[in-house]
């Protein structure tokens, strides 16, 4: 009993999952070359954590060696990933954690997605004749009307007050730790940072902060270089002390609310700040071959469409057709495209609209859509089907395992890259740019409304085989993450694949468009044999950042936890 519950345990503690599923075919497609990198997955019986950076995998298993459970790791990952990957997430964005809890056999789901402020409304954008915004001050990716009201610190003081075991501020030291050391920039940032250079200097009303923070000379911060922000320290100090409402209701919040009643024309009020609430849901629930499979319900869209892609393919034998064949990549590229075609019709907030959702996960329903695919030809005419006839009733991620068997995964952002690029003086907090994900048409379900969530793509999700823990999967990505998950699943089920052979898997991506995305490994036969069907393809570099990150724990045959991270971050699993 013992050794189960050791094995149990170990199983989740990952940051930010992203993984592709290859494909098979009746012919033997050629092996894709895998990368040449350094060593970024563990094998551990006690615990494990994968996040998108090693300062942050580090910060959750110190809090596992402490003694603290997966929750109290996963919330100390989760502000330290802030601070060391201030691009991707922090305290001023939001996201979804599915928790898994050993004792009860019960999953939840805590949803701390962005919300639109009082002021949205579709009449504060000004459009032009082919419906984009034409201000850019009111533009959705940068500047002060791109952010919604975060989530962030909420989610976490929920996570804490539902799960935790270890004092608030205790959790959040190794953030204020690494804040106080400085980050020193990886490749990876740097070249983020000369990406977004363009969009910051033209669009950000605080670029002279950004720049004097993250930029030297006006040139992106060097491999190599320590980047400190000293404003950030202090908002971590004070909100270690006096909890989250030093963000909702105190000192932050009022720097938050000066800023935007002085230069952001009052988007965000003190009654937006003090109004946000973190939600706890049910999780949505699908089985896939005997493996029940727990992720996120609406707002986000990425637990559903999931389901509904993994439903399609369930009809098919792809462990026959075999990992990176053309006849295994077709059959999922179309059933991607139909999971997208109804995302785009029905999903949304669900306190907004009514969402089919029984509907769109329904096994009877995937019949009907998998009708809709011809083995031989690709379809470039896909539309929503009509699942309501089966009603019954950039991003991070890691997961944590601890030793109790309890299981968490979370994801986190603040959309793009370096997100709004608005830090409100004093405060250090990089805002998220979440109205992004609105739709600006009224006739979308999915249009602004003051107090709505806007559509999500995030699917942190657990996998359990006979009620025992089987994986945790998580990763950033927008639209990408739902393929990535969905193909993961299907490498470690179908295809029999350890973690991070499946994470390192090339990838592949279609949100129902013309062109498929795809990593330039993806063998040309097979390129070839799916040209012949009808399909056409965007090729991507050999690990593109394109396809995000993804970080994982599974519950290997050999009892032992296998904590897998993605080379397409700066991704590492660490394990005790």
């Amino acid at each position: 009993m013992k050794n189960k519950s050791i094995l149990i345990l170990c199983m989740l503690l990952i940051f930010s999952l992203t993984i592709v599923a290859g494909c098979g075919t009746q012919e033997k497609a050629a092996a894709p070359q895998q990368p040449q990198e350094q060593k970024r997955d563990v094998v551990a019986s006690q615990g494990v954590v994968a996040a998108a950076h090693p300062l942050a995998a580090k910060a959750g298993l110190e809090v596992l060696q402490k003694g603290g459970n997966a929750i109290d790791a996963a919330i100390a990952t989760s502000f330290a990933l802030g601070v060391v990957e201030p691009n991707a997430s922090g305290l001023g964005g939001g996201g979804f954690a599915t928790v898994y809890i050993a004792k009860e056999k019960k999953s939840y789901v805590v949803d701390y997605r962005e919300t639109a402020p009082l002021a949205a409304k579709l009449s504060s954008y000004k459009l032009d004749e082919k419906g984009k915004p034409v201000d850019d001050a009111m533009g959705l990716v940068t500047g002060y009307q791109s952010v919604a009201v975060p989530g962030q610190l909420r989610g976490m003081e929920m996570l804490h007050q539902k799960f935790g075991s270890m004092k608030w501020n205790e959790l959040m030291e190794p953030a204020i730790k690494q804040s106080e050391a400085g980050l020193t920039v990886s490749q990876n940032f740097s070249g983020i940072l000369a990406d977004e250079l363009g969009r910051i200097s033209k669009d950000s009303p605080s670029y002279p902060w950004l720049k004097q923070i993250f930029y030297k000379d006006g040139l992106p911060a060097n491999p190599g270089d320590v980047i400190k922000n000293t404003e950030l320290t202090e908002s971590l100090k004070k909100i270690a002390q006096g909890g989250a409402d030093v963000f909702y209701k105190g000192e932050i919040a009022d720097l938050i609310v000066k800023e935007y009643a002085e230069k952001g024309k009052g988007w965000i009020t003190k009654e937006d700040l003090q109004n946000y609430k973190a939600i706890m849901r049910e999780p949505v629930q699908g089985n896939y071959r005997g493996y029940t499979v727990m992720t996120v319900p609406p707002p986000s869209s990425g637990g559903v469409a999931l389901l509904e892609i993994l439903n399609i393919i369930e009809g098919y034998d792809i462990a026959k057709m075999g990992a990176g064949s053309a006849d295994a990549m077709h059959v999922i590229t179309e059933a991607q495209k139909l999971a997208f075609a109804d995302r785009a019709k029905y999903m949304a907030d669900p306190e907004f609209s009514k969402i089919p959702l029984i509907g769109l996960m329904d096994k009877k329903y995937a019949e009907e859509r998998r009708k809709l695919i011809d083995l031989k030809q690709a379809n470039t005419q896909i539309k929503a089907g009509e699942p309501g006839k089966y009603e019954s009733g950039s991003t991070t991620s890691f997961s944590v395992v601890d030793k109790e068997g309890n299981m968490v995964t979370i994801t986190q952002t603040i959309n793009h890259f370096m997100g709004s690029a608005v830090a409100p003086a004093g405060t250090g907090i990089i805002l998220n740019d979440e109205m992004d994900d609105f739709t600006i048409d009224a006739k979308s379900v999915n249009a602004p409304e003051p107090g709505k969530r806007p559509l999500s793509s995030m699917a942190p999700t657990v996998v359990l085989k006979d009620g025992v823990p089987f994986a945790t999967l998580g990763t950033p990505g927008a639209t990408r993450i739902i393929t990535t998950i969905s193909n993961l699943i299907v490498d470690l089920i179908d295809f029999k694949m350890d973690l991070q052979p499946a994470i390192l898997y090339p990838r592949f991506h279609n949100n129902n468009v013309a062109a498929t995305s795809i990593e330039s490994r993806i063998p040309q036969d097979v390129v070839k044999a799916l040209e012949a069907r009808g399909h056409k393809f965007d090729v991507k570099k050999d690990m593109d950042l394109f396809f995000g990150g993804a970080q994982g724990v599974m519950l290997a045959p050999d009892g032992k936890l296998h904590g897998g991270a993605d080379p397409r971050r700066d991704g590492l699993a660490v394990g005790y």
